[in-house]
């Protein structure tokens, strides 16, 4: 997908962009991979690529959930800023919040949101289980976002614990996912998660597989959850 096709592409879904959010992807674009050559942030680089593979396929989860209100996200393991930076430029009024165990990849977000002059917009350096126990954010948002991340038995354990009831977490997963979210059945149920939406599409010109699970957070999540960083891991709730 080339830069020009992006805008038109975005449109064909309701979401038009200014020129001021063309130039933000365009920044975006030149800061990844100015950082890309001095520390690890994604192995996308070429500029198609990265319009189609990390800027289109973030904001997919646009296409099936409102980000038009004022809400609090919270994106776990973000990386390089995928997905919630792409949503929020489309959507200035959300407030995001990432947390991310590498510091490094803290201070290119802090850089690039800067650069970029993205407002209500917080970084934190530590593990999602440890974050998910801190009263300051436990239970506090309104949305949790992951892509990539791990597998939806684990990924329940680290998301559901921070997204406020009736809230909602959503997992943007490969041709795997509906897969995974059978196998995090016990796990969702457990931690106060339902499933409400399952979106099987293809990327379109390079038709890779995707998956989209909205769940709706609608009981409080069990005070032990999520458990010592590491364990969810090691011993998913299966």
């Amino acid at each position: 997908m080339s830069k020009q096709q992006f805008p038109s592409m975005l449109k064909e879904q309701g979401i038009e962009l200014s020129e001021f959010q063309l130039q933000q992807f365009h920044f975006y674009y030149e800061i990844l991979v100015e950082w890309n050559e001095k520390m690890n942030l994604t192995a996308i680089t070429n500029e198609d690529d990265v319009y189609i593979k990390h800027f289109y396929d973030s904001i997919t989860a646009a296409f099936h959930f409102d980000f038009t209100r004022p809400l609090s996200i919270i994106d776990v393991g973000a990386g390089a800023g995928f997905p919630s930076i792409p949503i929020k430029i489309c959507f200035p009024s959300i407030q995001v919040n990432i947390v991310d165990s590498l510091n490094k990849r803290i201070g290119f977000l802090e850089h690039l949101a800067t650069q970029l002059e993205l407002e209500q917009c917080h970084f934190y350096h530590d593990r999602a289980e440890t974050f998910g126990q801190n009263p300051k954010h436990r239970e506090q948002y309104d949305v949790c976002l992951a892509r990539a991340v791990a597998r939806m038995p684990v990924l329940s354990e680290l998301c559901l614990p921070l997204v406020k009831k009736e809230g909602y977490f959503i997992a943007m997963k490969g041709p795997d996912g509906k897969k995974e979210l059978k196998e995090a059945k016990k796990a969702l149920s457990l931690l106060g998660g339902k499933v409400e939406k399952e979106i099987p599409f293809h990327l379109p010109i390079e038709e890779s597989e995707r998956f989209i699970a909205v769940i709706n957070k609608i009981e409080k999540t069990p005070k032990k959850y999520p458990r010592k960083p590491g364990t969810p891991n090691k011993q998913p709730i299966e």
